[in-house]
């Protein structure tokens, strides 16, 4: 059957982007924050991310209208019962705590056989899962930030995973138009193990003074027809949730090669977050767009 209703926990950069993704195909949503406040930021982000598609043509007002109209807010967990979503799409922050006690809070008043999906990049979905009644109704789908633009999702299983929640994910991320490969439960899945080395020697390079950011960036591009240099990518997925996965990484795999870069720590313990906070390794004014004589001021050579 196809999906009409979706429940989504966390109106952060990822749960922002899912949102607008899923609405955009025609299905509402009900977006779960943790107060109004949060939520009024949330949806407020969402408005922005399409304005600043329609200043570049890529989408229009009436497009605007008809996402945001499908999009509807609410502090309350039991909101989604109500509502009869037809799936759960859990994009809290990136600790297997805060998953785990989200996730479980939903499984005590969902009777029906629904899908619950985790977005992670690293995290365990077997660990996640642990505690839950349902287990094998668990699965992770790994979106890629910006989640609008990106056409890939991993949808990672877990050890107790059925065959059935995979295939409902598998159909789902198709129904959101987006291309899906299947991954077996290992830290760092395929993309986050593979790109994380790549932007933490970014950051070293920039650290030893190799290189300013934007030519370390311009380098990358044209060197290697790269969209998008590393340095602007860390921004772009924020340099706290990059140290997250660093730190998950490092720690399930022991590799020096994900031992965060001290700059990164530097940056992310004095708010320099990337695009979302205005300021991580490049400077951005208010509509998210990068200051380009204005890099930040730690890291000046």
């Amino acid at each position: 059957m196809p999906i009409k209703r979706v429940g989504l926990i966390g109106g952060g950069t990822m749960g922002r982007g899912i949102a607008q993704t899923v609405a955009a195909k025609g299905i509402d949503v009900y977006l779960v924050e943790i107060s109004q406040e949060a939520l009024d930021q949330a949806i407020k982000g969402i408005a922005q991310n399409i304005d600043a598609e329609i200043a570049k043509w890529g989408m229009t007002e009436g497009d605007k209208r008809a996402i945001l109209a499908r999009i509807h807010g609410t502090i309350k967990l039991d909101e989604l019962k109500r509502r009869k979503v037809d799936l759960i799409i859990e994009s809290v922050p990136e600790e297997i705590s805060i998953k785990k006690k989200v996730l479980e809070e939903i499984d005590k008043f969902f009777a029906q056989d629904i899908l619950f999906i985790t977005n992670t990049a690293t995290l365990s979905i077997t660990e996640i899962a642990a505690d839950l009644k349902r287990k094998e109704r668990l699965i992770g789908m790994h979106f890629l930030n910006p989640v609008p633009k990106t056409a890939l999702v991993e949808i990672v299983r877990g050890l107790s995973t059925s065959d059935r929640a995979f295939e409902e994910a598998k159909n789902f991320a198709q129904e959101i138009g987006k291309t899906p490969v299947e991954v077996f439960e290992y830290p760092g899945y395929i993309t986050s193990r593979v790109i994380v080395p790549f932007l933490n020697e970014a950051m070293y390079v920039l650290m030893e003074g190799v290189a300013s950011a934007e030519d370390i960036d311009t380098a990358m591009r044209l060197g290697f027809n790269f969209g998008i240099g590393p340095l602007t990518l860390i921004d772009q997925i924020g340099l706290d949730e990059l140290l997250l996965w660093m730190e998950s990484l490092f720690r399930e795999l022991g590799d020096l090669k994900y031992r965060p870069c001290p700059l990164l720590r530097k940056l992310v313990r004095a708010g320099y977050l990337g695009k979302k906070s205005g300021k991580g390794i490049f400077t951005y004014d208010e509509h998210g767009h990068k200051i380009q004589d204005k890099p930040s001021v730690l890291i000046k050579h």
